[in-house]
């Protein structure tokens, strides 16, 4: 299934080349700006009976945009970018459906279990996204923090894959070494999500037409859904067709693979 997202940075709707933000911003590189507002978005998402897609803030000034997304599709769209503890049911209040989190539990390079479970206590596991995000490491992949720039010591495998299941509703895992560059999926990683998986999770990652969209459906053996950024043609993309995406998910709704 096709997820939605809306990639926010200093205000804006944009999609960044994965791995190319960093706190000096010198080597950013941006796909596309656009002159809409999140809202606009996350109304078009709506009208398009599109669930589960997520809010992404990109650093400081993001919040005013991200909340107005939220108060147009209350219960629609998940919300990440400096989730903590204390701020987490704040944006479930907002309207988001989950919080998603990465950095915060996570500490010298290490899952952070108390702090996860200080989160768990607060908000819940159903209202909880880990996000897994990725690069590959030798043979392995592991988690990044940090805007993707700090590797952990956190190996994406079925082990931790079956462990942090309990702890959460479901996974984001972006493939941060191919992500906004358009030039297909990680075969590899999507196989292995598919095998690993007991939990639904959404690939981020290098989507560049409708065909990865079905690959996904197929390597991901139902559990994987696929996010498509900057191949999109409402961000500028011209592989896929925004209306060709939502199709798609018509008609796996249709054939009962999937329910809304």
């Amino acid at each position: 299934m096709f997820r939605p997202c809306i990639d926010l940075h200093e205000g804006q709707v944009k999609q960044i080349v994965g791995g190319s933000l960093t706190d000096d911003g010198f080597s950013l590189r941006t796909n596309f700006v656009s002159e809409r507002s999140a809202a606009w978005f996350a109304e078009l998402y709506k009208r398009d009976n599109l669930c589960g897609g997520h809010v992404i803030m990109l650093g400081a000034g993001n919040e005013m945009a991200a909340r107005a997304a939220l108060a147009a599709y209350p219960g629609g769209l998940q919300i990440g970018g400096g989730i903590n503890a204390e701020n987490a049911q704040s944006w479930l209040d907002a309207g988001a459906s989950h919080v998603i989190v990465t950095s915060w539990v996570f500490r010298d390079g290490k899952l952070d279990w108390k702090r996860l479970e200080q989160l768990i206590e607060k908000i819940g596991k159903k209202r909880l996204v880990l996000d897994l995000s990725c690069r590959k490491l030798g043979e392995g992949y592991f988690v990044v923090t940090d805007r993707w720039q700090k590797f952990t010591e956190l190996q994406v495998s079925k082990e931790t894959l079956d462990k942090l299941a309990g702890c959460c509703d479901e996974f984001l895992i972006h493939a941060a070494d191919v992500e906004g560059l358009c030039r297909g999926i990680d075969l590899n990683l999507v196989a292995k999500l598919g095998d690993w998986s007991p939990i639904p999770t959404t690939y981020a990652g290098g989507a560049k037409s409708l065909e990865d969209l079905q690959t996904v459906t197929e390597l991901g053996r139902g559990r994987v859904d696929l996010t498509i950024g900057s191949a999109l043609d409402i961000f500028g993309g011209k592989g896929v067709a925004y209306s060709e995406a939502v199709e798609f998910n018509r008609l796996q709704m249709k054939s009962g693979r999937k329910t809304p």
